[in-house]
């Protein structure tokens, strides 16, 4: 017998300067803990055009979580036990090709990972963590169905978006010095940030449906004869831009609450079940 349906419920974990809770309607917070500590902060439980919706600020309310300090697993456990079947996030990210420009948005597809000091797994065998080691396979690392959605959407509101994109993402909280910046562009990787992975790691080894807006913000260091990145300059940005990542969710959420889910679902579920090797009794 299939499956049955799981109602669509859509987190929503927003990055720096991205992540205004005025767009729930009828919102509550709700402190929750998990077996892997504390999220970065209150979730807020709401509704966006009738579909049930958490927010969770990735950095804390107030921004005073660095990279390096947020608690991913948390975050994504925490948006899991609240019934969330997709998540939805926005990234600030620097380009690191000249066509992305700043105020772009890009519907990342591939990442990098350059981070050091991050839990990548729920299964590490800690008390109160899942038994078994999980291999998670990490070829298609974004929800491809999610993210036709949001280039479509993106598309239909008139937003300069770019279909695909490669992530890199750093340890931070510092910057790329210029030689690895140039480096990067070397490797292939389009836009450079602090926090897709292991986020988009842990929403797959979680079973849910993940997708990232990222806005550029800046040029990173790489480019020669423009101003390199700098706090005040990201902020700014972002304060000109957050209204095309919000819309983009506004609109796009509702038609992903409209799709049917129960394949993708299960193939993620499969997936998980997969790659899980369980300890012999």
């Amino acid at each position: 017998m299939a499956a049955a349906a799981q109602a669509v419920k859509v987190g929503i974990i927003g990055g720096s300067g991205l992540d205004d809770p005025d767009i729930l309607e009828g919102r509550t917070e709700k402190y929750v803990d998990t077996p892997y500590g504390k999220p970065s902060d209150a979730l807020v439980l709401g509704k966006i055009k009738n579909v049930d919706c958490v927010l969770l600020a990735r950095h804390g309310k107030q921004h005073t979580i660095a990279p390096t300090n947020v608690n991913f697993r948390a975050n994504i456990w925490a948006l899991k036990a609240e019934g969330c079947t997709h998540i939805l996030v926005t990234t600030a990210c620097g380009s690191l090709r000249e066509e992305i420009q700043p105020g772009d948005v890009v519907i990342i597809d591939q990442f990098i990972d350059r981070t050091t000091k991050r839990h990548q797994t729920f299964y590490d065998g800690g008390p109160g963590c899942i038994p078994g080691v999980c291999h998670i396979p990490m070829a298609e690392p974004f929800c491809t169905k999610t993210r036709e959605v949001l280039i479509e959407v993106a598309k239909k509101l008139g937003i300069k978006c770019h279909s695909k994109g490669t992530v890199v993402t750093i340890e931070g909280p510092r910057f790329s010095s210029r030689a690895e910046s140039l480096m990067f562009r070397l490797w292939g990787a389009d836009v450079i940030n602090m926090t897709t992975v292991p986020e988009v790691v842990l929403a797959k080894e979680a079973g849910i449906c993940y997708a990232s807006v990222a806005m550029a913000t800046d040029y990173d260091c790489w480019k020669e004869h423009e101003e390199t990145v700098s706090v005040d300059k990201v902020l700014k940005m972002l304060k000109e831009n957050a209204n095309k990542a919000t819309s983009i969710l506004l609109t796009a959420i509702p038609q992903i609450a409209a799709m049917g889910w129960t394949e993708t679902q299960q193939n993620l579920k499969n997936t998980v079940e997969f790659s899980t090797m369980l300890p012999r009794h």
